[in-house]
């Protein structure tokens, strides 16, 4: 099975080469058969150095491919990463690896050997174990999750984690449901959408590394984003019934 790893990066000029080449390393020993796969690094609007290091990393590797994306969205990196994909497996991991690498090798089993459709990495399994993060940003995932649990009816457990894995062919009626966001909350109406759709869906207890350092997210302007975004997807759910 072909996949595609995507990247969405914004001004990550100081750690893309070393990260981006981290990953690739690990891909290249664990798949190891040319063609198979493909690191996308989405650049949505750096004003950095990022985007040149990434075609520099392109001239070096032709296995990792640069895009520009429009405008700035974490979302519209990933719709427009998996919307040229021909991959079979398409998915997203943050650029500073937060998730043990390991970890996809279970992703990849799971939607190759298991047939699931979406596989997504969730760090409040009584399993998962995470390090270093901040009481104030554990609090803040654990109200968003209930939020989503009473206010939509899903059962997922982690819609924000930064580690999610899904068969290409269901992305497309996915997207045309309602995972149009642009901004953080599109992998968070992927899970939601795909629930609401019966698809085969695996939670992976993951290790996670928080690096609090190199967070650029505003706790309280994403809340009130992805309130008003589910407002927005719970209207969109009452309009299909």
């Amino acid at each position: 099975m072909t996949f595609d790893v995507t990247i969405p990066v914004l001004n990550e000029a100081p750690t893309l080469e070393r990260q981006v080449l981290i990953l690739h390393g690990f891909l290249r020993k664990n798949f190891p058969q040319p063609g198979q796969w493909r690191i996308v690094i989405a650049d949505n609007g750096s004003t950095d150095d990022t985007f040149a290091i990434a075609e520099r990393l392109h001239a070096q590797h032709a296995d990792i491919v640069p895009i520009r994306v429009p405008r700035r969205g974490v979302g519209l990196a990933l719709k427009t990463s998996w919307g040229q994909s021909q991959a079979d497996m398409v998915g997203y991991m943050d650029l500073d690896l937060a998730t043990d690498l390991p970890h996809f090798l279970e992703a990849y089993n799971a939607i190759v050997e298991e047939r699931y459709d979406i596989v997504y990495g969730t760090r409040l399994h009584p399993k998962s174990k995470v390090i270093g993060r901040t009481l104030k940003r554990e609090i803040t995932s654990r109200v968003f999750n209930f939020l989503l649990k009473t206010y939509l009816g899903v059962r997922f457990s982690d819609g924000m984690c930064g580690f999610k894995w899904l068969r290409r062919e269901v992305y497309p009626p996915l997207h045309a449901a309602g995972a149009v966001s642009d901004g953080w909350f599109f992998s968070t109406e992927l899970l939601t959408i795909a629930e609401w759709k019966g698809l085969k869906i695996k939670e992976l207890p993951v290790k996670w590394t928080d690096d609090v350092t190199s967070s650029r997210v505003k706790i309280g302007p994403l809340a009130k984003q992805y309130l008003k975004a589910m407002q927005v997807l719970k209207g969109k759910k009452l309009l299909d019934c």
